[in-house]
């Protein structure tokens, strides 16, 4: 564990400092500035080994942003955590009544899905004992997870190993 926290949870400026960044040119869009510049930033997470790039954008520091938050998700869904036996301040935050509000593109969704996907892996990838743990209702936690294809998809293989039917999607 990293100092009691979830690496999808560190800060920019932490979370970078564990990482080797690097960047490179790309093709696509974007004309002769994206094909001669390198604006295309890759993220690697040196504990982990998680990895991370985005090349869209013309800008450096955009690429940047959003390979971060890239790599958050990646490590939400990829690298697990004994979790907390309470519920997170940011997760609490979030919670309103039995209503989750969060939205994907929120700096809080991959600390939130890791959160959640720590929990499902200690109880064996049943939402209902994690949603029960976490404040929410069964259905406000699988959705959480639908808003993120790869993690769904992930959520219901891990079920499927443990003789258990998918989710509906």
């Amino acid at each position: 564990m990293l100092g009691g926290m979830h690496p999808a949870a560190l800060s920019d400026k932490d979370l970078l400092a564990m990482c080797e960044e690097s960047r490179t040119r790309r093709s696509g869009p974007g004309g002769q500035h994206r094909n001669k510049v390198e604006t295309a930033v890759v993220l690697e997470h040196r504990p982990t080994g998680v990895r991370a790039e985005a090349n869209e954008r013309r800008s450096q520091a955009d690429n940047r942003r959003v390979a971060v938050l890239r790599l958050r998700l990646r490590l939400a869904l990829e690298h697990r955590e004994p979790p907390a036996v309470e519920r997170s301040e940011v997760w609490a935050s979030r919670v309103t009544g039995a209503k989750l509000v969060i939205s994907p593109e929120h700096r809080d969704y991959p600390t939130m899905i890791a959160e959640a996907f720590d929990h499902l892996a200690v109880e064996g990838w049943q939402p209902a004992a994690v949603a029960a743990t976490l404040g929410v209702s069964t259905s406000q936690l699988v959705r959480l997870v639908k808003r993120c294809p790869a993690g769904f998809s992930m959520m219901n293989r891990e079920r499927v190993k443990r003789g258990l039917r998918p989710l509906v999607g």
